[in-house]
């Protein structure tokens, strides 16, 4: 097992790689060249809500080492818009403008598309199976942050 964990382990990391690559392309093809591939997933998963910054890091939808610049830079570039919490000062919400909406639009459609040709290659029942493992290594990983090993 110690082998397929060191081999699964090093496919997570590229496959996150790769999907990112995959979203840069698409940007690319649309012509979109002012956002990478983390600012537009990071746009991605914000989606409809209004969320402050710490909960983008809180609920692992960013996945990068300055969520303050990529939001910053975002927001300069019209992506997004920033308030302050009323009452912590220190708290930052942001939100979609529509000219974000548009790029999260295509990426659905992108996501939509790749979909369909995996689901091609494999039925959805292994789908849901490699997920439930996958969430099991994730939920491992977190008690392990949490408890040490124990």
């Amino acid at each position: 097992m110690s082998r397929g964990y060191s081999e699964l382990t090093r496919l997570i990391e590229r496959l996150h790689r790769r999907f990112l690559d995959v979203i840069r392309a698409e940007l690319n093809r649309l012509g979109v060249r002012d956002l990478n591939g983390v600012q537009a997933l990071l746009l991605a998963n914000i989606g409809d809500e209004a969320m402050a910054i710490r909960d983008l890091v809180e609920r692992g939808y960013y996945q990068g080492s300055n969520v303050s610049y990529n939001i910053k830079k975002m927001t300069d570039m019209g992506y997004l818009t920033q308030e302050r919490s009323q009452h912590d000062k220190r708290s930052v919400t942001v939100q979609l403008t529509d000219k974000a909406r548009e790029v999260v639009e295509q990426v659905k459609i992108l996501e939509g598309r790749n979909a369909k040709a995996f689901n091609d290659y494999i039925d959805e029942a292994r789908v849901e199976d490699v997920c439930q493992a996958l969430q099991r290594l994730e939920r491992t990983w977190a008690d392990y942050i949490h408890y040490g090993n124990e």
